[in-house]
């Protein structure tokens, strides 16, 4: 049972084949077992209560399509009566008076809480070891990273933990550990998920949506999780759509964009090999490659680098010791306190991120650096534009990798937080730009040292562009198995 997909699962609970309660029980007790600390907090009793309510609706006339399905949030969306740690120190213990908006989309829905995820702290990586509460392990191979930010998202569903779980991407911390776990995320447009009760990392970046097995299942998902929301200033008031609606059309003429930059030094050979091989396959269902060129591209690392910090050095200065959060024990005057909590709060790779923001925003730095990235950032969201857009556009999406390799080791980049950045080289301009964009499995690389590691094919589209992205993804996975298959 716990190998179905999130669809097929919703088919046994409403032919009530199975219960709630039951499929709530199977998994909790597949997490129980688990070595892979994805999850940071599990109560049994409040999966267990929700699960007996699921029931309650669906022997009613009250269910839908997600009612009884059980998922799991990353702990960035803050969830009451679940602590909310963000992966962080700083947020140890709390547990938030309200749910994240995407959290009550879940309630209003039926679904089941499993727990809450590991993730980089504060969103802030690419392995998943930033998290305060240690490394999530990459269940293909327990020797490497599942990916970052969102990698306990990642690996809970590859592992069969979750049927599919919530996640978030700034630069690219959906698509990647969806790639290298060998599962399927997407990221919406910026602003069609509410960031209400998202813990912020970077406002104008942060972007909430699901990973789950199938194309199939995120579309479901992505339903309930968009929606116009007023509590958020940068939630779009669009009307609500099915972004199931276009799954079984044909990909017959359409034009996939492959653009020459991610195809370039720095791209592993065993990565390259199961990209072209999808876009083959591709080719196999009707659609034609058209060479592109996105030339701004390797301008999206320092420009991602200087805004994201930038916004973060904002939004964390709110975890001061005051009103919430991690307090030094011994400290002198306000000050001290300031200095005390916020040293022993935060870990490494936030303190570089917020000392980074902190200069480029500074005086007589913020017109050099900040306002020449946002200048930057636009010219990368027109590239996009002269390849998705207008009469003259080349092409419907665009395809590549989504990571330059597969999963390296743990412990493998700890020390070279650069090589970490460079590793998100395919997966920042589409955050950057707003747009949406997805990973689905397409193949295997080949590991340093323990076998095969998953290799994930990058789908971007034009904005608001989800059901197409989808569709294209449902088609292939139609005519390949990479995404049934399952570590070991």
């Amino acid at each position: 049972m716990h190998k179905l997909t999130l669809k097929e699962l919703s088919a046994q609970l409403q032919a009530r084949k199975i219960s709630a309660t039951e499929l709530a029980t199977l998994f909790l007790d597949r997490i129980a077992a688990s070595d892979l600390n994805a999850f940071l907090h599990v109560d049994r009793d409040l999966t267990l209560a929700q699960a007996k309510a699921a029931d309650v609706r669906l022997a009613g006339n009250d269910a839908g399509p997600l009612t009884g399905v059980p998922i799991a949030h990353k702990d960035i969306f803050v969830t009451r009566n679940w602590r909310t740690t963000a992966g962080s120190r700083m947020l140890q213990d709390y547990v938030s008076p309200f749910d994240a908006t995407v959290v009550e989309q879940f309630n209003a829905a039926g679904t089941v809480t499993l727990g809450k995820l590991n993730c980089d702290e504060f969103a802030m990586g690419s392995s998943n070891e930033n998290s305060f509460y240690g490394a999530v392990k990459n269940p293909w191979d327990k020797t490497a990273i599942p990916g970052g930010s969102s990698g306990g998202s990642a690996a809970a569903v590859a592992a069969r933990l979750a049927p599919a779980a919530t996640a978030t991407d700034t630069g690219g911390s959906i698509r990647q550990p969806a790639s290298l776990c060998g599962v399927t995320g997407i990221k919406p447009t910026y602003g069609s998920v509410s960031r209400y009760g998202m813990i912020a990392f970077a406002s104008s970046l942060d972007q909430g949506g699901p990973i789950a097995k199938t194309a199939e299942d995120c579309g479901l998902l992505l339903n309930a999780m968009t929606g116009f929301d007023e509590r958020d200033s940068t939630s779009l008031q669009r009307p609500k759509e099915d972004f199931t609606r276009s799954l079984n059309q044909s990909l017959q003429g359409l034009r996939i964009g492959v653009p020459k930059e991610f195809f370039g030094a720095g791209l592993a050979a065993d990565v390259e090999a199961a990209v072209r091989a999808a876009l083959a396959e591709f080719e196999k269902l009707g659609a034609t490659l058209v060479e592109i060129s996105l030339p701004k591209t390797e301008l999206s690392i320092p420009v991602y680098y200087v805004i994201a910090p930038a916004e973060a050095s904002s939004n964390l200065s709110r975890f001061d010791g005051v009103r919430y959060g991690h307090r030094a024990a011994d400290y002198k005057d306000l000050a001290d306190m300031y200095k005390k909590s916020r040293a022993e709060g935060f870990g490494d790779e936030v303190k570089r991120r917020i000392l980074v923001g902190s200069y480029v925003l500074s005086h007589g730095y913020y017109d050099a650096y900040y306002l020449q990235a946002q200048k930057i950032r636009r010219l990368i969201a027109e590239d996009f534009q002269r390849a998705l857009a207008g009469e003259n556009r080349q092409c419907d999406v665009i395809m590549g990798p989504v990571s330059p390799t597969v999963a390296w080791d743990l412990g493998d980049k700890t020390d070279d937080p650069v090589a970490n950045y460079l590793a998100d080289i395919f997966t920042l301009s589409t955050s950057l730009a707003g747009l949406p964009g997805m990973s689905i499995p397409c193949g295997f690389g080949q590991g340093e040292k323990n076998g095969k590691r998953p290799v994930g094919l990058q789908i971007i589209g034009n904005y608001f562009d989800e059901a197409r992205l989808l569709n294209v993804a449902h088609q292939f996975q139609q005519a390949t198995d990479w995404h049934l298959r399952e570590p070991a």
